[in-house]
């Protein structure tokens, strides 16, 4: 966006800053007519014939921009996507250890994508790698539903888990995040 001396058009169509039409007129005019009522010439639609320009505070036109550029992202939603890495022979433990991570992910509202990885003659037993997959879906199916279903891409099997929206029940021996005191 230019601004005063900045444009180099010859004949500007000019409007107030009230958005009356002011008409074409030159470069010359408009700029001295702007600078009497102590505003700016913005020039708003540089593609248009004759070039469009508007007599405003520029200040104040920058100010009301980045007020609406503010507001239209505090509306937008941003959803991450957190991963959890698993490969198709994992041990008990360290499966529920993933699960308990990916179960924190999808309580906070983040998307959870599951990727399993095969090395070397692991590839021969795809198999294991889904029931793993599957077996992790199940362990998190009261809070979360299956996106995508499982897809192998190379060496790797991806899915994906969206928070489904329910709470899960707690019990009320522990409640999380509570201490316990004797």
């Amino acid at each position: 966006m230019r601004i005063n001396r900045e444009i180099r058009a010859d004949r500007l169509r000019v409007v107030a800053e009230d958005g009356r039409q002011l008409g074409v007129m030159s470069f010359r005019e408009a700029l001295a007519m702007a600078e009497d009522q102590g505003l700016d010439l913005v020039e708003i639609a540089p593609t248009a014939k004759p070039p469009v320009a508007k007599i405003i505070d520029y200040g104040k036109l920058r100010y009301h921009q980045t007020k609406k550029e503010k507001e239209s992202r505090k509306s937008q939603v941003v959803i991450r996507v957190k991963e959890v890495k698993l490969k198709p022979n994992i041990d008990t433990h360290d499966f529920e250890t993933k699960v308990k991570h990916a179960r924190e992910f999808v309580l906070k509202g983040c998307k959870v994508r599951i990727s399993i990885m095969f090395r070397g003659r692991e590839m021969l037993h795809i198999d294991l790698g889904q029931k793993v997959v599957q077996q992790f879906c199940d362990e998190l199916s009261d809070i979360a539903s299956v996106e995508a279903p499982p897809k192998l891409m190379g060496r790797t099997m991806t899915t994906v888990l969206t928070p489904s929206g329910k709470r899960p029940k707690q019990s009320n021996d522990k409640k999380i995040g509570e201490s316990t005191r004797a």
